[in-house]
C-alpha cells in the first residue's frame, strides 16, 4: 500500500485565486526569459551573457532578502502582490525603448523578489498545516505547468510566425524594427492580467508584531532568522535540499537549451519546447508526491537526489529529440516528486519558527544564492569555452554528490529515527 498523506481539510477559494495569479505571472516570467535570450542573440552579444540574464533576474532575490520578508508581513500580502506585478509590467516595458535586456530583466527581478514572499506567505497563512503538502502539490503543479507553457509560448514569441510591429524604439543591431517587439507586448499583457488578478485578493487577517525598519536592525534580524532555520534539524535539512534543487533547476534550464542547439542542431524556438519537457515531468512528480508522500516522511526521499544527479549525464547518450524528451520528463519527475514534500516541510517549519513572510524571505535568499552561485559557475565555464559534455557531467556530479553528502550527514550527525520519526515531530508536522 502507498504511504498516502494524512486527510486534510478542503482548500478555500482564496487559495485558488492565488494559484491563478501565480499561473499568469509565472507564464509571463518564463516566456520573457526566452524573449530576453533571443534579444541578446539578436544584438550579437557574447554567449556568456545568456546565463548572466538569469543572474541579473536572481540577484535582487538575494540582495533584497532582509527587507522583502518584513514588507510582506507589514502590508497585506495581496496588496504586495498587486504592487510587485505592476512594477514588473513597467520594467519589462523598458525593453521596448531599447534598454539592455540584462538591465531590464534585473529590474523585473526587483518586482519578483518582492512578490515571492508575499505569494508563498499568503498560501501558508490561508492553508492549515495539515493541508500544506496538498496545497504545495497544487502550487507546484500550477507553477510548473506555467513554466512549461511559458517556455513554449516564449519559443513561439521568438519564432518567424509572430508579426513584426514597426516600433521605432526597439531596433536590431542593423537599426531595423525588432521582430521581438510583439512578443514583449504579449508578455506585458500577461503581467497586466496577473496584476488585475491580484486586485482584491483575500486578506488572511494574519498580523505580526511591528519590527524596527532601521537597516542595521533588519540585517541583524535576518542573520538571526537564517541561523534559526538552518539550525533546526528539519528546517536545515529541507532548506539545504531546496537550495540545491533550485540552483540545479535554474542551471539545467540553460544547459538543456545549449545542449539542444549544439548537439541536436535545434533553433532556439524549438530548443525551448524541448527544455519544457523537464517541467512536464515535474508536474507529474509533484502530482504523485501530493498523493503518495506524507510530509513526515519527506526526509526518506534523499536517495532520490543521488539518482537525479546520476541521471543528468545520460543526456550525452541521446541523439534523437523523442528520446531526449522522454529523458527530460523522467529527470523532471524525479525532481518534482522530491521537492514538493521538502518544500512543504520547509514552509511549515519556517512558519512555526519565524513568520510566514520572514521564513519565505530566508528560503528565497538561500535558494537564490544557490542559483546565483551555480549560474555564475556556468557563465564562467561558457566564457572559458568549456564544452557541453564536460559541463553536463560536472553538473550531474555536483547534484548527485551534494545529495549524497546530505544523505550521509543526516544519518551521521542527526540520526534518522530521532529527527523525523519521533511521535512529537509527527504530531507537530500533522497539526
Amino acid at each position: 500500500m502507498p504511504d498516502s498523506p494524512d486527510r486534510s481539510p478542503p482548500l478555500g477559494a482564496a487559495f485558488f485565486r492565488v494559484l491563478l495569479v501565480q499561473l499568469l505571472s509565472t507564464l509571463a516570467d518564463n516566456a520573457f526569459l526566452i524573449v530576453a535570450i533571443a534579444r541578446v542573440i539578436e544584438l550579437g552579444e557574447a554567449a556568456w551573457l545568456i546565463p548572466i540574464l538569469k543572474v541579473s533576474a536572481t540577484f535582487f532575490y538575494v540582495a533584497l532578502a532582509p527587507f522583502v520578508g518584513p514588507i510582506a508581513d507589514a502590508i497585506p500580502k495581496g496588496r504586495v502582490m498587486l504592487l510587485a506585478n505592476s512594477f514588473k509590467c513597467c520594467a519589462i516595458g523598458l525593453l521596448l525603448f531599447g534598454l539592455d535586456p540584462v538591465l531590464v530583466i534585473g529590474l523585473a527581478g526587483v518586482g519578483a523578489a518582492v512578490y515571492a514572499p508575499a505569494k508563498y506567505g499568503l498560501v501558508t497563512e490561508l492553508v492549515p498545516g495539515s493541508a500544506l503538502v496538498r496545497a504545495n502539490g497544487y502550487f507546484e503543479a500550477v507553477t510548473v505547468c506555467a513554466v512549461v507553457f511559458g517556455v513554449v509560448l516564449g519559443g513561439f514569441l521568438v519564432s518567424p510566425f509572430m508579426p513584426v510591429l514597426s516600433l521605432g524604439w526597439m531596433v536590431t543591431g542593423a537599426d531595423q524594427p525588432s521582430p521581438l517587439a510583439t512578443g514583449v507586448l504579449v508578455v506585458i499583457a500577461l503581467h497586466g492580467a496577473a496584476t488585475m488578478g491580484s486586485w482584491g485578493l483575500a486578506d488572511s487577517r494574519a498580523r505580526y508584531a511591528p519590527q524596527p525598519w532601521k537597516l542595521s536592525a533588519l540585517c541583524r534580524a535576518f542573520v538571526v532568522e537564517n541561523r534559526t532555520l538552518w539550525r533546526d534539524p528539519l528546517g536545515g535539512m529541507s532548506l539545504a535540499v531546496t537550495t540545491l534543487l533550485w540552483g540545479a533547476g535554474a542551471t539545467l534550464q540553460l544547459v538543456v537549451l545549449r545542449w539542444a542547439t549544439e548537439s541536436l542542431a535545434l533553433p532556439l524556438s524549438q530548443a525551448s519546447y524541448l527544455q519544457g519537457m523537464s517541467a512536464v515531468g515535474i508536474v507529474l512528480g509533484a502530482a504523485l508526491a501530493s498523493r503518495w508522500v506524507a510530509m513526515r516522511h519527506a526526509a526518506r526521499l534523499l536517495p532520490l537526489g543521488v539518482v537525479l544527479g546520476a541521471s543528468i549525464p545520460l543526456l550525452l547518450l541521446v541523439q534523437t529529440v523523442p528520446i531526449a524528451a522522454l529523458l527530460l520528463v523522467y529527470v523532471g519527475a524525479l525532481a518534482g516528486f522530491f521537492v514538493v514534500p521538502m518544500n512543504a516541510l520547509l514552509q511549515l517549519r519556517g512558519c512555526t519558527l519565524l513568520t510566514a513572510g520572514r521564513s519565505v524571505a530566508v528560503q528565497g535568499f538561500n535558494e537564490n544564492a544557490g542559483m546565483l552561485l551555480m549560474l555564475l559557475l556556468y557563465a564562467a565555464g561558457t566564457a572559458y569555452g568549456i564544452a557541453v559534455p564536460a559541463l553536463v557531467i560536472g553538473f550531474g556530479l555536483c547534484v548527485g554528490g551534494s545529495m549524497a553528502l546530505l544523505w550521509w550527514a543526516r544519518h551521521r550527525h542527526v540520526g534518522d529515527p530521532v529527527a523525523v520519526d519521533s511521535p512529537k515531530i509527527h504530531q507537530e508536522v500533522i497539526e
